[in-house]
C-alpha cells in the first residue's frame, strides 16, 4: 500500500491499521513525493488524500491513472459536499472516504477493492457478448480484438454488466453487488457509468451500449459483431445468456492489472 497523506496523525493511524491488517505500507506527505514512491515502489493500491502540498489528490490520481492504468486509488477528502466527491470519482478513483473516517472502514475498503467484489460471482471463462470478450481468469476485457484500459472499479462494473446482457439492473444492486456495499453514494456508479461509456462508446453523449432505463437503472445491450470489428473467437468462447463458466483455455493475452 502507498499511503499519500500530509497529516502525520491520519498518516500514522491508517498506516497502523493497514500494517495490522497484513499490508506492507509506503508513505508519502505531498503529491510530488506519492508519484515519485509510485513509481519507484510499484504499489498495489494507493491511499490518496485529496488536499496535498505541491500537487493535490485530484492532479495526483490523474497522473496515476496516465501513468499506471488500473492502479486502483482511494482517496480521503475533508470535503463532503457531493460535487467534490463526484470530482474525485472523475479523476479516476475508484472509492473515497469522507474524513474523520473509521480505520476499519478503510481497511474493509481496501480489501473489497483488491478482491474485485464484483467479479466473484462470475465463473472464469472466455465470453463473448458482442463485441465484447471477457476473460475473467486473465482479468482482462476486449472490445472489437483488443485490450480495454480499465481502473479495477470499471473492470468489475463492465464485467458484472457483460455478464447480464439485456437485464436491467439497479444502481442499488451494482452498487451492493459491484462496490460491495449495502448503503452508499449513488452517484458513485452514476460517475462510473459515465467514464465507462468514454471508453466504450463511440458516443459516450448517445450510448448504445450501456443503456439508462429511466426512474430504473442500467441495462447493457451487447451489440452484434460486425465484419469489421476483428473481434477474436475460441473453441472455449460461449455466448451470452448460454455461458457454461468453464475454465478458459488461457488463448487471450492479460492485460494491464489492478
Amino acid at each position: 500500500m502507498l499511503v499519500i497523506e500530509d497529516d502525520p496523525m491520519v498518516s500514522e493511524v491508517v498506516g497502523q491499521y493497514l500494517r495490522a491488517a497484513g499490508f506492507v505500507v509506503d508513505e508519502a506527505v505531498d503529491g510530488l513525493a506519492g508519484l515519485r514512491q509510485a513509481e519507484s515502489v510499484q504499489p498495489d493500491l494507493v491511499v490518496l488524500d485529496r488536499m496535498l502540498p505541491l500537487l493535490d489528490g485530484i492532479e495526483v490520481c490523474r497522473r496515476i491513472r496516465v501513468n499506471w492504468g488500473a492502479l486502483p486509488v482511494i482517496m480521503l477528502t475533508a470535503l463532503g459536499e457531493e460535487e467534490h466527491r463526484i470530482e474525485g470519482l472523475e479523476a479516476g478513483a475508484d472509492d473515497y472516504l469522507v474524513k474523520p473516517f473509521s480505520p476499519r472502514e478503510l481497511v474493509l475498503r481496501v480489501q473489497s477493492v483488491l478482491r474485485r467484489s464484483g467479479t466473484e460471482s462470475i465463473p472464469e471463462g472466455i465470453l463473448d457478448a458482442g463485441e465484447f470478450s471477457l476473460n475473467l481468469a486473465a482479468h482482462e476485457i476486449r472490445l472489437r480484438g483488443k485490450p480495454l484500459v480499465l481502473t479495477s472499479r470499471e473492470f468489475d462494473l463492465l464485467a458484472y454488466l457483460i455478464w447480464r446482457p439485456s437485464k436491467v439492473l439497479t444502481r442499488e444492486e451494482l452498487l451492493r453487488s459491484v462496490w460491495g456495499w449495502e448503503f452508499g453514494d449513488l452517484s458513485t456508479v452514476t460517475v462510473h457509468v459515465r467514464r465507462l461509456r468514454e471508453k466504450i462508446e463511440v458516443d459516450p453523449a448517445h450510448p448504445l451500449l450501456v443503456n439508462t432505463v429511466w426512474g430504473v437503472g442500467y441495462r447493457f445491450d451487447p451489440v452484434p459483431l460486425g465484419p469489421a470489428s476483428g473481434g477474436e473467437t475460441s473453441g472455449d468462447t460461449t455466448s451470452a445468456g448460454t455461458a457454461s463458466g468453464s475454465t478458459a483455455s488461457g488463448s487471450a493475452t492479460s492485460g494491464g492489472t489492478a
